[in-house]
């Protein structure tokens, strides 16, 4: 079997090769290592390996391994890279550095009523819903001009767009159409980012302009039914 530190050296590897063709710097991509079902046996090899940005899905189950990882390395910056349910706000802006899953007013007004409370601004990527499915959170294609407003009206950091293209298709056009709303909405040159691609297509989000990609098995080896 592969070492955690074999594959977190491909993973970077990769995302370097990916970023000449696209004349971009490795160091402009944030690397997240998705650790969601993943308990600290498996995650303490990648912070060995010097991974220090790491992703979970849900509150609960980052409130249960992530407080004494993080006790012991306090340089770990912890995103939340899944849906998030409004009464889990306050708990959010507790434990994490970075929300990527801003996608409703609802969500926006309990953020910013918590980030208050708590005296902590997080930053906020707003996810959109870039397949248009019905299953799926994220923002409405159409909606996305005033839903940017409005948390721009708030003290909260937009941190850019986020998405999660449909499954089993090509995944190339929707990065490149997410990369175009966030420059069509002043997100682009610098001022925000782009959060995509994940295990299977990282290295194609890369090329076209993710500054975050959330890599879950790649950096972890196979496992059951989740998938990252």
């Amino acid at each position: 079997m592969e070492s955690a530190a074999s594959r977190l050296e491909t993973v970077r590897s990769n995302i370097a090769r990916a970023c000449k063709p696209a004349r971009r710097s490795p160091g402009d991509v944030t690397l997240i290592a998705v650790s969601k079902t993943h308990g600290a046996e498996a995650i303490r090899p990648l912070i060995d390996a010097g991974q220090r940005v790491f992703g979970e899905n849900r509150v609960q189950e980052a409130q249960a391994k992530w407080p004494a990882l993080r006790e012991a390395h306090p340089d770990i910056a912890l995103h939340l890279i899944g849906q998030l349910q409004s009464n889990k706000a306050e708990e959010a802006v507790a434990l994490f550095d970075c929300i990527h899953g801003l996608d409703r007013p609802s969500l926006l007004t309990a953020l910013a009523r918590a980030m208050d409370k708590a005296g902590r601004l997080v930053p906020c990527f707003v996810q959109v819903n870039i397949g248009d499915e019905p299953q799926k959170g994220g923002c409405p294609i159409a909606g996305l001009p005033d839903f940017l407003a409005q948390v721009r009206a708030t003290p909260i950091p937009l941190a850019g767009l986020m998405c999660i293209p449909p499954a089993d298709t090509e995944a190339a056009p929707f990065f490149q159409f997410l990369a175009k709303l966030a420059a069509d909405n002043g997100l682009s040159g610098g001022v925000a980012g782009l959060s995509m691609g994940m295990s299977g297509d990282y290295e194609t989000a890369v090329m076209l302009g993710a500054t975050h990609v959330r890599v879950g098995t790649a950096l972890f080896g196979e496992r059951g039914a989740a998938q990252g």
